[in-house]
């Protein structure tokens, strides 16, 4: 549960801006059922709590050149730390890593990769992911179609 205590009108903001990030104030306001001031301050509250961590623009991967998405299983050499925290600096400078997990099972790692093409993960694997520090192992596995995409988060476990 996040430390920040969120209510009704919390619940309705987040829902609201995770559907249209792009609305203005007043119209957050009329759609929740709040005026203006106390809209715009709960807004600034649950972003200095984090609890709104940006706004951004959804592209689309295969409009902007990058057809290719591949999650790639990463097995590091050992366990501890120092080598743990050394492979995550390192995987988050890497452009065509979107996302990256520590995760249980088969691998240490999963990231998730988006290039152009078959020769553009082979130039990212050869040339960025085995030199890696730590990397022992690695599995991919390519995705033939996208059925869901990241969307928003389901909040019907807070007051609402």
């Amino acid at each position: 549960m996040p430390n920040l205590k969120l209510d009704a009108f919390d619940r309705k903001i987040l829902e609201a801006l995770q559907r249209d990030g792009r609305l203005s104030n007043v119209q957050l306001a009329d759609e929740i059922g709040l005026s203006a001031s106390p809209c715009l301050r709960r807004v600034r509250l649950l972003e200095e709590a984090g609890v709104i961590r940006g706004y951004q623009a959804t592209l689309d991967r295969d409009e902007v050149g990058l057809g290719m998405m591949v999650f790639v299983g990463v097995k590091v050499e050992r366990h501890n730390d120092t080598e743990a925290n050394a492979f995550r600096e390192a995987v988050t400078a890497l452009p065509e890593v979107i996302s990256a997990f520590l995760v249980s099972g088969e691998s240490d790692f999963l990231l998730q990769v988006v290039v152009p093409d078959l020769r553009g993960y082979e130039r990212f694997v050869t040339g960025s992911l085995l030199k890696l520090p730590g990397v022992r192992d690695i599995r991919s596995n390519f995705a033939i179609q996208t059925v869901k995409t990241p969307g928003a988060l389901p909040l019907g476990h807070l007051p609402g």
